[in-house]
Parts: C-alpha cells; structure tokens; sequence
C-alpha cells in the first residue's frame, strides 16, 4: 500500500499516542489523554468497523455487583480487592453519566433486580445484606443499596422465579448512543479513529513505538495504550485475561410489555431487561464455559435454544413474540474481576479485563491507564 503525503501526515507520522481498541475505555483513555495534552497527536486504532468486542454489543446494564455474583467474587478474590472494585464499578458509571449526560445515553435509573428460584440460594444472599449494605452505603451513600423486593415479580410478569433483591442504585443505557456520542465526542476533541486497522505486532524501544499493522504498514509512536479487553492475548502476555463470548437476542416489539429494569438470575449468568418495549435476552455462558472461552464471534444452538426456551417459560409466559435478531460479543474475565492496569514496557499500558462491566467500569479504567501512562 502507497500511501499519500497527506495520509502519512496526518495519520501515521509523529503521533503521541496510539490508543488499540475504540470501546469505552479506549475512547475515554484517548479524551483522558488529550485533556491534559491537547497540542498532542492522538490517534486510536480499530481493527472492525465498530469496536470488536463488547462496547457495542453489550446488554446496557448500568450495574456494578449483584449479591450473588459478589457472593462468588468473594471465593475467588480478597473483600478490599471486590470491594474495590464495585468503587470502581460506580465511580465509572457516575463518571459515564458526567461525561455523556444521561438523555444522550437513554440512562434509566429503573433498578437492578436479581431473581431467584431456590430459597436455600435467596436465603443465603439475604444473609449477606447487611453486611453488603454498610459496605456499599461507603460507595452509594445509600444505606438501603439492596433490598428484598416482593412486588416487581408480579409486575414484570415472571413466572417461575420466587424471590426477588432490588439494587435501587442500577439502571440501563443505550449502548449505541454511547458509543456514538463518544466517538463524536473523540472526534470534536481532534482524535483520530481509525476503523479496518488491526495491530499484528507492537514493540517498544528507547526512541518510543513501532506498531506493525495488518496491511503491513507501520506506525510510529511515543506511548501505546492497549484497551483490547478480551483480545488482549493477542498483543500481550497476560496470563490471567480471557475471552468471553456473550450470546445475545432480542424480541419483536411487544404491546403492553410488563418488564421494566435491568434483571440477573443464576449468578449474572443470565441478564435481560426492557429496551423500545422489546426484551433484551443475554447470557447462557455457563453451559459451556471453555466451549465460550473464545474470541471468534458466533452463535450456538445449545445456548440460543435455552433463551428461547427460558423467554417463553420464565420471561414472557404465555406471551407471543418472534425473536428479531441475536448476535454475540467478546467479554475479558479472569479469575479476579478487577481490571489489570499497568505498564507492559516502558513506554506500553494495558487496560483490559473489565469483568462483564464495561459499561460501568470502563470510563474510569480509561481515565486510570493514563494516569499510569504518564505518572
């Protein structure tokens, strides 16, 4: 590829920074950056034609930690590092929602509600409500951030499902008017996306960086910020990061749809909400954790046949409805939930493993790799 005078003045030479990955916390560590450096060069690097992973293909659960899935956190991680990390959680919403405003995202504070059919499971998650509510009234300055909520099961139209926690300090987004407003945003800020532009190698020497492209070309650049999330395997050697396909579908448009607010059952495992009055139906990964443990997109029939399956006996029972489109997105998890931040070479941060809570964490994380990036 020849490339013109202009284009290599304009997009390839003397640059910055390179941010990989257009998400939320690529676009965020960009405007970050160029905040404080605003004469700077920024450009960031897509390799799809929207950002690959999960910004634009994520549910919209404007959600930072329900019991059961801190529950679980809390076998795997110490109670400072998932504490931590629910501050995280909602310190990025709230910056989210400083950054956007809340009509240009459609944020709908309509609640957070984890459902359940076992009591022993219930039970065993009201037991920990007390002690979850001091810990999160340091964090919401809500005493009452959950609460048992007898009534949505019946309003929403569930079936099936027994029990319900509230988490008031939830809500929803749009993810499409995000990302669209934060690459707008971007590019009022003279940043440069872009798109169809993959990183097949990256290294870092004394006279700064030498990013290896797809198409064969180079770019040159003082630091690098790798926001890939779930692909992060691909340009670095972190051990404790994996890819995590996430199947989602939505339904046909439904008269007098009853469900309103963000619900999780068995553990976050599944996730639906209310969205243009369709249902949002996501989740499934647990029937084949290493079978989903990919970075390719795609779809399964053991999963999607669960959805529709759970649709019509739990969500909408005795409702007609079509399923109009499904789709699927690339999550990064690991054993911990709390991002890794941190340096990778002198002049390289990395920013990934958002945990399933990009949507709320990613502002912040953005904002924490540059700080690591420059202090």
């Amino acid at each position: 590829m020849h490339l013109s005078y202009w284009e290599l003045q304009q997009f390839f030479n003397k640059s910055d920074l390179v941010v990989i990955g257009s998400g939320i916390v690529g676009i965020n560590a960009a405007l970050q950056y160029k905040l404080g450096h605003p004469r700077h060069k920024v450009i960031i690097l897509e390799r799809g034609l929207l950002p690959s992973g999960a910004s634009t293909k994520n549910a919209g659960f404007a959600c930072f930690g329900s019991v059961s899935e801190l529950l679980s956190d809390l076998e795997n991680a110490d109670e400072k590092t998932v504490w931590d990390t629910v501050s995280l959680r909602y310190k990025g919403l709230k910056k989210l929602r400083k950054l956007l405003g809340d009509t240009p995202i459609d944020y709908r504070n309509y609640g957070g509600f984890e459902v359940f059919d076992e009591q022993a499971e219930f039970e065993k998650c009201m037991d920990a409500i007390p002690a979850f509510n001091e810990r999160a009234k340091a964090i919401t300055q809500n005493k009452r951030t959950y609460a048992q909520n007898k009534k949505i099961i019946l309003s929403s139209g569930l079936a099936k499902v027994k029990y319900c926690i509230e988490n008031s300090e939830e809500g929803q987004i749009d993810t499409g008017l995000m990302m669209k407003n934060l690459i707008s945003l971007a590019w009022k800020n003279d940043i440069s996306i872009l798109n169809g532009v993959g990183v097949e190698k990256l290294s870092d020497g004394p006279s700064g960086c030498i990013l290896l492209l797809s198409s064969g070309l180079e770019i040159k650049t003082k630091n690098v910020i790798v926001a890939t999330n779930g692909f992060a395997k691909e340009l670095l050697k972190k051990k404790d990061v994996q890819p995590a396909r996430a199947q989602v579908l939505i339904t046909n448009e439904i008269k007098g749809l009853k469900l309103k607010g963000a619900f999780h059952y068995e553990q976050g495992f599944y996730y639906f909400r209310n969205i243009n009055n369709r249902v949002l139906f996501g989740g499934g990964r647990n029937l084949d954790i290493k079978g989903e443990e990919t970075s390719e997109p795609g779809l399964t029939p053991l999963i999607q046949k669960k959805l529709e399956k759970m649709l019509s006996t739990i969500i909408l029972p005795g409702v007609d409805f079509t399923i109009e489109h499904r789709w699927s997105g690339i999550m990064g998890v690991g054993k911990e939930k709390k991002p890794i931040i941190e340096h990778v070479s002198e002049n390289v941060v990395c920013a990934v493993r958002m945990g399933g809570m990009g949507v709320a964490i990613g502002s912040l994380v953005g904002e924490m790799a540059v700080k690591e990036l420059t202090k």
